[in-house]
């Protein structure tokens, strides 16, 4: 369930804009959004910006929701991106993008809510056309 868990993440974080998610990895999707705008009060409507083209923007809810996002699916800890465990559960179709995950590696911040946002931002300029935030 875990490696689901993850995979369902990195669909939506870095992912096809046509693919459709159905079943368990829309549901676990949608419990982990929901949880992190909780917990942050993210406006959604920046995560909707994004979605439809925007740059990530330095706002401070958004970088702590992608914190939230990432660190609940494993994907950082201690401040720290797993690029591996995230190029791990990547679909085929987008192992295309593991060399430029790699370079980006952890893109250190002033504070691990600056270090997921930073490292999302080097992701999506690697593969604008690709990326997707939940």
């Amino acid at each position: 369930m875990e490696g689901y868990f993850g995979l369902c993440v990195v669909l939506m974080s870095l992912t096809v804009r046509t693919l459709a998610l159905d079943g368990e990895m829309a549901e676990l999707a949608k419990m982990l959004r929901d949880n992190c705008v909780d917990e942050t009060g993210v406006d959604v409507a920046l995560i909707d910006k994004v979605n439809a083209g925007a740059d990530l923007m330095g706002d401070g809810k958004l970088k702590c929701y992608i914190k939230c996002v990432m660190e609940t699916a494993g994907m950082m800890s201690e401040g720290a991106v797993d690029v591996e465990a995230v190029i791990a559960v990547l679909p085929p179709e987008l192992l295309k993008h593991a060399d430029q995950l790699r370079t980006c590696g952890t893109q250190k911040g002033s504070d691990d809510c600056d270090t997921a946002f930073l490292t999302q931002s080097c992701w999506q300029k690697a593969s604008k056309s690709d990326y997707i935030l939940i």
